[in-house]
């Protein structure tokens, strides 16, 4: 759902430079912006005045009518942070920073518009944000109080990276793993592939489908598939994902729209298992990713029941009015009476009061639970996100309650305790924002940030509890100390790994595993890119 879109800077600027924006430790500062005269601006563009932040000039850029150039983003407000002056840079010159763009509502804080996200600026990127960071109607509904006597507030908030140095930063030295790049709306994917390539058993079963040489990229999931893993895992530097998006059938626009991951997801695996039939990693995906559900109605006062099995990739909890991955798995498992006027037509027996429910006959090796962090208000007639608070645990034992969430007939000698393996996080709301994935590749050790290019080691702390959810207690700039509002960063996905298959799934995926004709073509495309 990000819709983060680098811009090109090609007007010039006369740029008179202020005072240092004050900020504890340097790295770190606000800017507030006093837009008046809100609806004089006839521009396109509409720039904030320089303010310098961490020894650096920024100006906050906007759209205030959408930008144009950002895939249908006219129905948008657009809003960017940019470098204030990259024509006077030196060659080479980057700074990498975490930053969060805020409109005030100037009648209920709760009701602003936050978008935040990270970005490396540089020449040729010296601008990074959102043409999709509201739309239009809601800007300018009175009742929000974004606009308020034809005067807009907005809140520019950077964070530097203190240990950052205008030298590139090489994550493969650093933490061993490289990033994708952002084709401009596709961090969502790269969370995807970096937890799918991470699990050793798939990359492995990719690597074994048969694809040939006359194959392209282009146009073979396969192959760019297994390019773009073969690179992940051997190449220094980020790697792009044009030809595998290609490949799906999408242009440079579609790489602007928000899609979503569970969607991605359910595709992609449509697409492989398709092209595994009658190879020798059939049923792959099912092997990794396939548990299953029991579907019953129970009669009460007389012997009759039915039964319904289906299969599943993937499984979508509840977020609101659940406090962790456990309730939300007891309202899964939870028993609906079907009594008065609702009693059930059973077959011979007539209308009955009957127990319906759902139990889990299996759990696959791999465990993707999606949470349900965006739903439909009806009261308000509008998508929203939901910001509570959400735990989930790093073992997850699905064997809890004697078994409470198994049928009957499900296989007991089976140990349903799962370890967390990958979480994938949403920051921003419901109309757009940024993904990464928090990844624990051997399940035991220590866990690593793949955000879009950048990889990098983080505590135990920052995949966890800091993805729960719930309120901030630090008040945000513009706001009244005390004033709590919604975390807009929270996991939206939960990968597990069942412990007893750990050493299955955590395999050896090698060189040895590519088909030959591949790794002649890749080490023959990096040997020309040398020359």
């Amino acid at each position: 759902m990000d819709d983060s879109l680098a811009l090109v800077a090609t007007d010039a600027m006369d740029v008179s430079m202020p005072p240092l924006v004050e900020s504890a430790d340097g790295a770190n500062g606000s800017y507030r912006w006093v837009v008046e005269e809100w609806s004089k601006i006839r521009t396109t563009k509409h720039r904030s005045e320089p303010f310098n932040i961490g020894g650096f000039y920024w100006r906050v850029l906007i759209f205030p009518k959408g930008n144009s150039n950002g895939g249908g983003g006219q129905d948008y407000l657009s809003l960017f942070l940019e470098a204030a002056d990259p024509e006077a840079q030196p060659y080479g010159w980057a700074r990498y920073a975490s930053f969060s763009l805020t409109v005030l509502s100037q009648l209920d804080a709760t009701a602003r518009a936050y978008k935040d996200a990270s970005h490396k600026f540089e020449s040729r990127e010296a601008d990074w944000g959102f043409s999709h960071f509201l739309t239009l109607a809601e800007f300018h509904d009175p009742a929000r109080g974004l606009i308020v006597n034809d005067t807009v507030i907005i809140t520019c908030d950077v964070s530097m990276r203190k240990d950052f140095t205008p030298y590139p930063y090489d994550s493969r030295k650093e933490t061993g793993f490289i990033g994708l790049k952002n084709q401009g709306a596709t961090c969502y994917m790269n969370s995807l592939l970096q937890t799918l390539f991470h699990i050793p058993y798939f990359r492995k079963a990719v690597y074994h489908m048969p694809t040939t040489e006359s194959d392209s990229p282009h146009s073979s999931i396969p192959l760019a598939l297994q390019s773009l893993f073969y690179k992940v895992q051997f190449a220094e530097n980020a790697v792009a994902t044009k030809d595998l998006t290609r490949s799906f059938g999408w242009d440079a626009y579609d790489s602007f729209m928000q899609h979503d991951v569970q969607e991605l997801n359910r595709v992609l695996c449509e697409k492989l298992d398709e092209k595994m039939k009658q190879t020798s990693v059939e049923g792959t995906i099912q092997k990794l990713f396939e548990g299953h559900t029991k579907f019953y109605i129970n009669c009460v006062d007389v012997d009759c029941q039915s039964t319904r099995r289906e299969a599943f990739l993937d499984l979508q909890l509840d977020v609101k009015g659940c406090k962790d991955v456990y309730a939300s798995f007891d309202k899964y498992v939870d028993v609906e009476k079907m009594e008065g006027e609702n009693k059930y037509d059973a077959e011979g027996h007539g209308l009955q009061d009957a127990e319906k429910g759902v139990l889990f006959t299996d759990f696959p090796p791999v465990l993707q639970l999606h949470l349900k962090r965006f739903e439909y208000d009806y009261q308000r007639d509008l998508n929203v996100k939901i910001n509570d608070r959400y735990e989930f645990p790093e073992q997850l034992d699905l064997d809890a309650g004697d078994g409470k969430y198994l049928s009957p007939d499900a296989d007991r000698s089976v140990r349903n305790k799962y370890l967390l393996h990958s979480v994938l996080v949403h920051s921003g709301g419901v109309n757009g924002g940024h993904y990464y994935a928090y990844i624990r590749p051997d399940l035991r050790g220590k866990w690593f940030k793949f955000d879009d290019e950048r990889v990098t080691g983080e505590e135990a702390t920052r995949a966890l509890n800091d993805q729960y959810g719930g309120e901030d207690d630090n008040p945000a700039p513009g706001y009244q100390p005390g004033i709590k509002l919604p975390k807009y960063s929270n996991a939206y996905m939960l990968v597990y790994v069942r412990e007893s298959d750990q050493d299955n799934m955590i395999c050896e995926a090698s060189k040895k595993d590519i088909a030959t004709h591949l790794v002649s073509r890749l080490e023959k495309e990096q040997l020309e890119k040398d020359l």
